[in-house]
């Protein structure tokens, strides 16, 4: 197959999604159709791939239940080599998985086997885990069950929020999908495949509402933890209030000790007008960015 010639299509629909198919139009990859979704209630860091559609001329297709056409019209309309699969939360059907000679490439945040299933980026911070990966994989109909193809680990700190390893994954992740995008158009293949143990590993659960509030009863790690996993792009953890759910953004660990017999939930302090000092179960931690528009007073409980 002549170089730059392999004829790949690709689905997604988040802003991963958006940066990986820039990144292959940017490469000169031929991109021969796009699924999409035209807007998703479902997934917190959406974003419209269209535009670039639109700009370098590459057809796309909604996937929606109105349409009329199927996504396995369309994939055969346009005779992909390879299918890429970035970005799209719901398991692919074997129709689809049959649709091009090389298969489907999936991706996952995590270091597979280990942590497949939902919302890897968010379960690996909130429970304070030192490394997460970035691993491409042949898609089968399992979730994240696949042949990898490509993993790299990534490191998390204690400064990392969900913004910050997203943007490190997202770093990574583009180097890997040229290196094997490459190899793909050299030799139709990837020589050094690592089958999974599905037996082996674990699968995160889907998240709820119930995950993202705020308990201050919970130790102060884990409500900086769950802070820092939740804020954007994702939906941010939330206070349950007499006014309803206060999103909270960011929050600190207070350096000073505050009395042990103080209750969880008790506002000790307001710093800078807006920053509020809450007891937690061993500390205290402070809500620095928040969307309280009256600031509690002080001995009041959260």
């Amino acid at each position: 197959m002549t170089l730059n010639k392999m004829k790949i299509l690709f689905i997604g629909t988040v802003d991963f999604s958006y940066s990986c198919l820039e990144h292959l139009i940017k490469h000169n990859f031929k991109l021969c159709g796009v699924i999409t979704k035209k807007q998703s209630k479902f997934n917190s860091d959406f974003k419209d791939l269209t535009p670039l559609c639109e700009k370098n001329n590459i057809p796309y297709f909604f996937d929606e239940k109105a349409n009329k056409q199927t996504k396995e019209e369309f994939i055969a309309n346009n005779s992909p080599d390879i299918i890429y699969c970035f970005g799209w939360s719901y398991l692919l059907p074997q129709s689809v998985l049959k649709g091009a000679k090389y298969g489907v490439i999936g991706f996952h945040p995590a270091l597979l086997p280990n942590n497949r299933g939902r919302h890897p980026i968010i379960w690996a911070i909130f429970l304070g885990l030192e490394n997460t990966g970035s691993t491409f994989f042949e898609m089968d109909e399992g979730a994240d069950t696949g042949d990898i193809i490509s993993q790299r680990e990534i490191k998390i700190t204690t400064q990392d929020d969900a913004s910050s390893l997203y943007a490190k994954i997202k770093t990574t992740a583009l180097e890997q999908i040229i290196e094997f995008s490459m190899r793909y158009e050299k030799e139709g293949k990837i020589a050094q495949k690592r089958s999974q143990d599905k037996n082996t590993g674990n699968s995160w659960r889907k998240r709820g509402l119930i995950d993202g509030r705020i308990d201050f009863r919970m130790c102060t790690i884990a409500i900086y933890n769950l802070v820092r996993a939740l804020t954007h792009p994702y939906v941010g953890a939330h206070i349950e209030t007499e006014q309803g759910d206060i999103k909270v953004w960011e929050v600190s660990t207070a350096e000073m000790e505050y009395p042990i017999n103080f209750e969880p939930g008790k506002v000790l302090d307001i710093l800078d007008k807006n920053k509020i000092v809450v007891k937690t179960y061993d500390g205290a931690i402070i809500l620095t960015n928040h969307e309280f528009l009256e600031i509690p007073e002080i001995n009041t409980y959260l």
